[in-house]
């Protein structure tokens, strides 16, 4: 049974917790003395009351959550925030951008997506390019895992959270015995991975504004960034060398940094068959990008081929969406292959997007099972990961998923054309969407800020369910899920 009580407690909690986010723009505009400022303090205040507001009449319950409470709060708070987090953006008059365009924004943020439907941003005011960034930051890790690691009170019923929270087939998988600890650990690994990308940034040239805010969306593997012209404003190698390094980081499993950190040594990262195939992946789609940039003279010499071919390879393969340059008009069926590299995405447990390599993974072991069971029909054949044998349950789950996710993407990709659409712009901008990539080819190669309203709820839906990794959201529309 649904324990009422306790989850709308934890909700104004959290509702409460996020209204706090409003006050660094606050802070930023003040500084650099923009009226912005005053936007975002209204915000502060509208949600601190209604978070109190939801959380005063259930402050007495201290109920234990239940997996089913988990998912609730979970998809609640999502959407929730996607709502609340398009406040200021609305209330913001420099932006003059309607409720749609406001949520669907937010939700991009939030989602570590990326799609923007905002143009002009070389002019717009300090404080909303850092809000901007901001919410990816916040979104990358997971604004529930936060909450996890630094409240006690949620310490009972953590594991609910962090389960319908964190992505990948592989969740229940803990660094230490107690999930609060856990959480502490992945947040202590993401904060350093952020300030040792601002450092690097601003070493190679970035002022520090700009260095800060884009360490938190190429962390978080979102892709906002603080101009119209993306990483290509700054015209530079030494930027998008960081820029490829961390978004890399960003993209592997984060309890992989962790043993590194704490073991000193790269051997959890050469053992783990997921990053190899991760690093593999990527590395393939470079030296195609690579050969058919110099192939079809999009580019005039081998250094540029290689500093624009691996920089997109490994940004849209991450599902980090990063531009240097206008990659979805480059010729023939190279956009595209990005495109379908981000199905991919990152690694379990990372902040990138896409099904997640583990998942990949683990179908092409079961395709050489199903083949090795021609040859050897009586053969009792495991599938192993990292040496250790895969559940049938964690098995069965990873082709679940995928019916799932071919189910979700076709349904989208329908509505969107039914809306008026073209199919390029309709299956790219699904695509980016439900892999929390960003950018798309047709229409929304540029930005998303043409498209019609519907679309744009549809594609709010998309991210919210690439974010939450669609059985999260699914199963609150189950019956099953609702009886006692």
């Amino acid at each position: 049974m649904l324990q009422f009580a306790t989850t709308m407690r934890l909700l104004g909690i959290l509702v409460t917790l996020f209204s706090i986010t409003m006050l660094p723009p606050a802070l930023i505009g003040w500084i650099y003395g923009e009226a912005s400022m005053w936007v975002f303090l209204r915000a502060f205040g509208i949600l601190l009351g209604i978070g109190l507001l939801i959380w005063a009449p259930f402050f007495w319950s201290r109920g234990e959550l239940q997996v089913r409470d988990g998912f609730v709060v979970v998809v609640m708070f999502w959407l929730v925030l996607g709502l609340f987090g398009a406040l200021p953006l609305y209330l913001d008059p420099i932006l003059h951008i309607s409720v749609t365009d406001a949520v669907f924004e937010s939700m991009s943020g939030l989602t570590t997506t990326g799609s923007t439907v905002i143009v002009g941003l070389d002019t717009l005011p300090r404080a909303i390019l850092w809000y901007r960034q901001q919410l990816q930051w916040l979104g990358g890790m997971g604004i529930i895992v936060l909450a996890v690691a630094i409240l006690p009170l949620l310490g009972i019923g953590g594991m609910q959270l962090f389960r319908a929270e964190m992505p990948g087939p592989l969740k229940d998988n803990k660094l230490a015995p107690r999930i609060a600890e856990t959480a502490r650990n992945l947040w202590f690994v993401y904060v350093g991975l952020t300030v040792a990308c601002a450092l690097a940034y601003w070493a190679a040239g970035m002022e520090i504004f700009d260095a800060v805010t884009h360490s938190f969306s190429t962390v978080a593997i979102g892709g906002f960034s603080t101009y119209d012209a993306s990483i290509g404003h700054f015209d530079s190698a030494a930027i998008e060398a960081v820029a490829v390094l961390f978004m890399l980081l960003g993209g592997m499993n984060f309890a992989l940094h962790f043993l590194f950190v704490r073991r000193a040594s790269f051997a959890p990262y050469r053992r783990d068959e997921e990053v190899r195939l991760y690093l593999a992946l990527l590395g393939t789609g470079a030296v195609i990008a690579v050969a058919y940039l110099l192939y079809s003279g999009v580019t005039g010499s081998v250094p540029e081929a290689l500093r624009q071919g691996v920089f997109h390879a490994v940004s849209i393969g991450t599902t980090t969406g990063y531009a240097t340059t206008e990659f979805y008009l480059w010729p023939g069926f190279l956009p595209l292959l990005l495109v379908f590299l981000s199905f991919v995405g990152g690694c379990s447990a990372s902040t990138g997007g896409g099904m997640k390599v583990i998942r990949v993974l683990m179908l092409g072991k079961q395709g050489l099972r199903e083949i090795q069971r021609l040859i050897h029909p009586h053969a009792h054949i495991a599938v192993k990961v990292n040496e250790k044998v895969m559940s049938h349950r964690v098995v069965e789950a990873v082709w679940g998923f995928m019916a799932a996710y071919i189910f979700v993407f076709a349904v989208m990709v329908l509505l969107l054309m039914a809306s008026g659409l073209d199919q390029v712009t309709s299956f790219s901008a699904v695509a980016a969407t439900l892999n929390n990539l960003g950018p798309g080819l047709g229409e929304v190669g540029p930005n998303y800020a043409g498209i019609n309203d519907f679309s744009k709820w549809v594609l709010t839906l998309s991210m919210l369910l690439g974010r939450l990794e669609i059985f999260t959201v699914l199963v609150l529309l189950s019956p099953a899920f609702w009886r006692r």
